[in-house]
């Protein structure tokens, strides 16, 4: 299968603690504010980067922590808002080190009961959450 020009893969951990997930909502690049908690994470920018340096960077990068990557989890192929393209998101377990510092793209954030997910979770969030509690 060719996937559409434009497809994007994004990558980023899955933090848990005392059954709350740690999630975030950031300005995009564009400026506009993204309505979406979601994972922190973001695009793969270096193909020659391994998965899990990519997740551990934009940890970094959207909050400030180190991580420790547990195990991956499932991979999701899905349609990008608004856009004709998609997106290969790459989802890992992951263990926080530190504490968290927000970067400049991050409007809010906060630690969520995976029972009781915010309305406005993007869609992959609360799909690899379901996997996650099937798990515990």
């Amino acid at each position: 299968m060719e996937l559409p020009a434009g497809t994007i893969i994004a990558v980023g951990p899955i933090i848990i603690e005392n059954g709350k997930v740690l999630l975030n909502r950031e300005r995009k690049s564009d400026g506009e504010e993204s309505p979406y908690f979601m994972l922190p994470g973001g695009t793969m920018e270096d193909f020659d980067m391994p998965l899990e340096e990519v997740a551990r960077r934009e940890a970094k990068e959207e909050i400030g922590v180190d991580i420790e990557i547990v195990k991956p989890l499932r991979t999701l192929l899905v349609k990008r808002p608004g856009k004709e393209t998609y997106a290969i998101l790459v989802h890992y377990l992951a263990k926080r080190i530190g504490e968290i510092v927000p970067g400049p793209q991050t409007i809010e954030w906060d630690w969520y009961d995976i029972q009781n997910l915010p309305e406005n979770c993007a869609p992959n969030v609360v799909e690899i959450i379901e996997d996650v509690k099937k798990e515990l």
